[in-house]
């Protein structure tokens, strides 16, 4: 009974979680969680599970607009954010059985942290007006690509979202406007760049700080690392 109790409630906050892009649209609603989805389809890569669709918005060939709602994260106050763009015309058409493009790894932005005024569900909306292409990534008018949202929450689970997009030369009027209603940063969500602390180089037995968590966890590992040594010695002399 307990544990039939424990996992309703898991499966609750599970699917609470979630992330919308705004703008310039979305893939597809993927807010679902079910039998064949039991933990919510986000949290599936890529795309959370939804395939590529044929409805594509235009985005410039230059960079553009994204926004989007990071959603819930009921008792994680901070998450990672990642942008990157998927290249190609893999859809239902060319490959109904996949959500595409396979290759899903080009950076458009560094990725970077969302604060929240607490640990409850984030509240509102964040809007990255100016995306820049990926580094010596070029396009045309007419070439189809996918933009991948990922929120990477405390405990290291994923939430991916995508929109399928057709690049368009700058002014083009088939590209969604942009304005303070669809593309806005509610003041309730920090924004935090994301810094490396390095524990230990490469090619060194130490580690560089001690006292927090990161190092002492390397520390203890390094010292059950003999563990197995010690022990079979024990038992030689036995």
């Amino acid at each position: 009974m307990f544990s039939s109790t424990l996992l309703a409630v898991a499966s609750a906050a599970l699917a609470s979680a979630h992330t919308v892009i705004t703008y310039p649209g979305w893939r597809g609603d993927n807010l679902i969680t079910n039998e064949t989805f039991p933990y919510g389809m986000q949290w599936m890569y890529p795309c959370g599970g939804m395939p590529t669709t044929t409805n594509r918005t235009y985005w410039p060939t230059t960079g553009g607009a994204i926004a989007f709602q990071p959603g819930w994260f009921s008792g994680h106050a901070t998450a990672f954010i990642y942008v990157n763009l998927g290249l190609g015309n893999m859809g239902p058409e060319l490959a109904p059985e996949l959500a595409g493009p396979p290759n899903m790894s080009h950076p458009m932005l560094p990725p970077f942290q969302i604060l929240g005024p607490s640990k409850n569900p984030y509240p509102g909306t964040v809007c990255l007006p100016q995306v820049p292409m990926p580094q010596n990534i070029t396009v045309k008018p007419g070439d189809n690509a996918t933009i991948q949202l990922i929120e990477t929450a405390v405990h290291g689970a994923a939430l991916y979202s995508c929109v399928d997009i057709t690049f368009a030369e700058p002014g083009d009027p088939r590209i969604p406007l942009v304005n303070e209603t669809n593309c806005f940063n509610s003041t309730d969500i920090g924004v935090a760049d994301i810094y490396t602390l390095t524990l230990r180089e490469s090619g060194q037995t130490t580690t560089l700080a001690a006292g927090n968590a990161a190092s002492r966890s390397l520390g203890s590992l390094a010292r059950w690392a003999y563990a197995p040594v010690l022990l079979g010695g024990l038992l030689a002399l036995l």
